[in-house]
């Protein structure tokens, strides 16, 4: 077990280490966070409130993320970032939304399915390679840019964008209904339908483009939590960009999203999830512990009540963290721990066979998070309804996991579906007909209806046809 978990020199007022599981984490992950602990500490928890009040973004934090070098936790070594993995990209999520700012542990959340995205495809791509060497260095911000305004939390379905080749590049545009850092970010992968789209939204195509090309107006967000992440509508119109600026092949975009895109996102998502549910814990724990009712002389902890809500908060949100971390683990040992040089055979695809564990993952994670922030705002009383506990901040920005797409909703139905009906019942792009429906509909019109539908379906000739 490591050593007393410490908060600026002094012994941590929340659950210590032994409610913590440490020994997923190697000695320099576990060095990492006690690093990354301290920083939450010193300025991270500080500008986290500010963010909240004023909307801010927590660009500041990033900057002194980038001082320990987590802008490349996932970049190889050999190109001057950490080398790391899921486990460690799901401790640092965790820790900073715990610790620190959950806004800034949901950017960063975006932050690194951006990276994971271009190192899919960085291979002998310069424009990608650039940017992944320089993240630590120059602060640069990556976010995705997936979501669309006819679609919603199905932000697979591209139906406003679209991509056209021009000369040897291609002219972009992209209608997003929320971007998280959006405006903000130095750099976004955007996903849209390919060049040479005909019909089919299966065939989507993923490219980069940079600050300077991204239209928004990040004064208009407005939050019930995460205040900070400036979450929003995003446009990109008619960017020029060069051949390189397609990440990966034309039509690759399933690709990315079932191996990183989605992969990363679920993950870390879940670490944030988890790390609010903690610190809402943590400051149960702090406040239930001194806080006295001087008539019975019995502190709040005391009471049989309030130490079961936080002994069912504990055990739920460590078998959400269980289940993310062996998520990470497992992830970690399908690639090599995050080799991304086996994605040069553009068919390697060793996270996507897990997807539908990871949508498990995120539901349980969001559902949890609501119902523990619920139960530690009751534990604390009217003292956690006031701001200055924290409690009331955690619980705004814990109601995000449900509806931040894929939403709950969208992944339970995910989960019986193709449990019951096969993953091909899924029908991302809507190209399978529903015979089952169909025959059943049809069955219960009469003659004049069927010959009415007929008519409709064949352009007001269905006897000529017929004949």
């Amino acid at each position: 077990m490591p050593d007393e978990k410490l908060w600026a020199g002094a012994k941590f007022w929340g659950l210590g280490f032994e409610w913590d599981p440490q020994w997923l984490l190697s000695d320099a992950q576990r060095a990492l966070q006690a690093r990354l602990i301290e920083l939450c500490a010193s300025t991270l928890r500080v500008n986290a409130v500010e963010s909240d009040k004023n909307f801010t973004y927590p660009r500041k934090n990033f900057e002194a993320l980038a001082e320990l070098g987590l802008l490349g936790l996932l970049v190889p070594k050999s190109m001057g970032g950490m080398g790391e993995g899921h486990v460690c990209a799901a401790m640092v999520v965790e820790t900073i939304a715990r610790y620190g700012c959950p806004s800034t542990a949901m950017c960063y959340t975006m932050h690194l399915g951006a990276t994971a995205a271009a190192l899919f495809r960085y291979h002998h791509n310069p424009i990608l390679t650039d940017i992944l060497s320089r993240l630590d260095k120059d602060v640069l911000i990556g976010t995705l840019s997936y979501s669309d305004p006819e679609t919603g939390s199905h932000f697979w379905y591209p139906i406003s964008s679209k991509a056209e080749r021009h000369g040897d590049g291609y002219i972009v545009n992209k209608k997003a209904s929320w971007t998280t850092s959006g405006g903000f970010a130095d750099w976004y992968i955007v996903q849209t339908t390919s060049p040479d789209f005909a019909g089919n939204y299966a065939d989507l195509s993923c490219f980069i483009v940079t600050r300077d090309q991204v239209k928004s107006n990040p004064a208009n967000w407005d939050g019930l939590g995460l205040r900070g992440n400036q979450s929003g509508p995003m446009e990109v119109i008619d960017a020029i960009l060069p051949a390189d600026g397609m990440v990966g092949p034309s039509g690759d975009g399933p690709k990315s999203n079932d191996e990183c895109v989605d992969p990363f996102f679920l993950i870390c998502s879940s670490s944030c999830w988890n790390g609010i549910s903690l610190a809402t814990i943590d400051i149960t724990k702090n406040h239930t512990t001194r806080k006295t009712h001087q008539d019975v002389g019995m502190r709040v902890a005391d009471y049989p009540t309030i130490q079961d809500y936080v002994g069912e908060a504990i055990m739920d949100t460590n078998a959400s963290r269980a289940l993310a971390f062996q998520m990470a683990q497992a992830l970690d040992s399908a690639t090599n721990n995050c080799d991304w040089s086996v994605h040069e055979d553009l068919d390697a695809l060793p996270r996507a066979a897990f997807l539908h564990q990871l949508w498990q993952t995120k539901f349980i994670a969001a559902k949890n998070v609501a119902h523990v922030v619920d139960k530690m705002l009751h534990a604390c009383g009217g003292t956690g309804y006031k701001p200055a506990l924290m409690i009331e901040r955690y619980l705004r920005d814990g109601k995000a996991g449900w509806v931040m797409g894929p939403t709950n909703e969208v992944l339970r139905q995910f989960v019986g579906k193709a449990a019951l009906l096969g993953f091909e019942s899924l029908d991302y792009w809507n190209q399978s007909v529903n015979e089952r429906v169909l025959n059943n509909e049809i069955k219960k019109l009469d003659e004049a209806g069927r010959k009415a539908l007929a008519e409709k379906l064949l352009g007001g000739n269905a006897e000529r046809r017929v004949a």
